[in-house]
């Protein structure tokens, strides 16, 4: 990372383990999550339970600093340290439970490891971390593959000194570490299992973030549910196939074979058995770090299950909307098929578009030709002094349609089918030709009308002057919904 200005400021302003540092109450931030979490490796607290011990150190606190200390309740402090603002404890509720539950965050967990390292220490080993860089080059460069002469001279050279130790051990000449070096590989040794904890949290917390971005894509998407899942699909082949995740994914198949767990096991016991371990008073827990390493590792497995539940569900519910649409396709068929059963129509029922290929030639194509740009000339607005008649303007008028089908539907109620002439006999036209043009216009948009192609009607009206008029215009005829017209 290029620590540049920016680069350093957008992590002031951003980053969950700065704002830590920079809170105002951060000394009981970090030693509550520290207390809680980090040590006793706690990946999850109910709410109640967490609420309770805040409380508690709340009260040990005031007790010691006043009352004015801390003046908020151990609830508000957690919806608090909680928001996305901050980003110190993540607030979930778990599938098989109704109480919200709270986990630290990777920042938090940063920000405390940080703080840690700040502690002066009374010894500092170098020679194991030496050791370890020494070892991971020769493994690079034995596993590159680029001088395969120079690979079997380093393994014939191994060899040589495992023989050499062999023969050492036979004749009783055993070699042992002194207590520096057991210290010194032994605090390295436990150092690296905290990170190994500190990195499940980090690798669970992007499976959740793919998993939240999965959940906000299939309710927002509107496009093919193929796209979709391709994308979907892709995002977690990204993590998958990631150095985290075939990272992640070695380490587990490492960790999950019985001989390996077995043998780790017993070389812990044997190393927490050492005098110069025992000096160090270590934490009891470091002898079953294995099995924490196990627990962090099935909530990171179950995080990915979830995930693909989210994806099943998501199938079975396009897979079910997409039959019910079907089957209620192929029941209008058969209802249409049943109505024609016993009374088929003479000529064909349903036509169907011929196969035939667009051509579209290329120099049928029109010509770039550049839009028409306006002249906008900008003039003061003078205030006119002539005398306009306004009264035009008021005297507007349009046809209601809705009123023109309310009328057909009244004269539906008693009759199966009606004549436009008749509604025009019954009711007749009030606004004249505009008002035939209404019911021409509704006739063309309803499936119950019938246009009669040899059959006309003479419609007649008096328009507004008091003039008798007339059109000579096609039979149309309205119908109830399901009834056949009467040829």
């Amino acid at each position: 990372m290029d620590l540049d200005f920016n680069t350093v400021d957008g992590l002031r302003r951003n980053h969950p383990a700065w704002r830590l540092l920079l809170a105002e109450h951060a000394p009981l931030i970090v030693s509550f999550l520290n207390r809680v979490f980090v040590k006793p490796n706690v990946r999850g607290v109910e709410q109640s339970r967490l609420a309770s011990l805040l409380e508690d150190e709340l009260f040990r606190l005031r007790a010691t600093r006043g009352e004015d200390a801390f003046p908020r309740g151990a609830s508000e402090y957690l919806d608090d340290w909680s928001q996305d603002a901050k980003g110190w404890l993540r607030k979930y509720y778990p599938a098989d439970s109704d109480e919200a539950h709270y986990d630290m965050t990777p920042g938090a967990e940063k920000a405390i490891a940080w703080i840690e390292s700040l502690e002066s220490r009374s010894f500092v080993g170098t020679e194991s971390r030496l050791r370890i860089v020494f070892e991971l080059l020769r493994g690079l460069v034995e596993g590159s593959g680029q001088d395969p002469a120079a690979t079997i001279k380093e393994l014939r050279r191994q060899k040589a000194e495992l023989d050499r130790r062999i023969t050492r051990l036979k004749a009783g000449e055993a070699e042992s570490l002194d207590e520096t070096a057991v210290r010194e590989r032994f605090l390295h040794m436990a150092a690296t299992a905290r990170e190994i904890l500190a990195d499940f949290r980090e690798v669970e917390q992007n499976f959740r973030e793919l998993d939240r971005s999965t959940r906000e894509s299939i309710a927002a998407w509107e496009g093919s549910k193929g796209e979709l899942l391709e994308g979907i699909l892709g995002r977690r082949d990204v993590i998958a196939d990631s150095d985290q995740g075939r990272s992640f994914r070695a380490f587990w198949d490492f960790l999950m074979s019985a001989d390996r767990q077995e043998a780790l096991g017993a070389m812990l016991d044997t190393v927490f058995g050492l005098p110069a371990v025992l000096a160090l008073k270590p934490e009891g827990k470091l002898r079953r770090v294995h099995f924490d390493w196990m627990e962090a590792g099935e909530r990171t497995q179950r995080t990915v299950a979830l995930l693909s539940r989210q994806l099943r569900r998501f199938l079975d519910d396009q897979v079910w909307m997409e039959n019910r649409r079907i089957m209620g396709i192929i029941r209008s068929i058969e209802a249409k098929a049943l109505e024609l059963r016993d009374e088929p129509p003479a000529g064909s029922v349903t036509r169907l578009a011929s196969a035939s290929a667009d051509v579209a030639l290329v120099m049928e194509r029109p010509l770039f030709s550049p839009p028409a740009r306006p002249r906008v000339e900008s003039s003061a607005i003078e205030a006119g002094d002539e005398d306009i008649d306004a009264t035009a303007l008021f005297d507007q008028w349009v046809v209601d349609r809705e009123a023109l089908r309310e009328r057909i539907g009244r004269a539906l109620e008693e009759r199966d089918q009606v004549s436009l002439a008749e509604l025009a006999e019954t009711h007749p036209f009030e606004r004249g030709l505009a008002e035939l043009v209404a019911y021409l216009g509704i006739a063309s948009e309803d499936r119950n009308a019938a246009f009669s192609e040899t059959e006309r009607d003479l419609l007649r009206w008096i328009d507004l002057g008091g003039t008798r008029r007339g059109a000579d215009a096609p039979r149309v005829v309205f119908m109830k919904e399901g009834k056949k017209h009467a040829r």
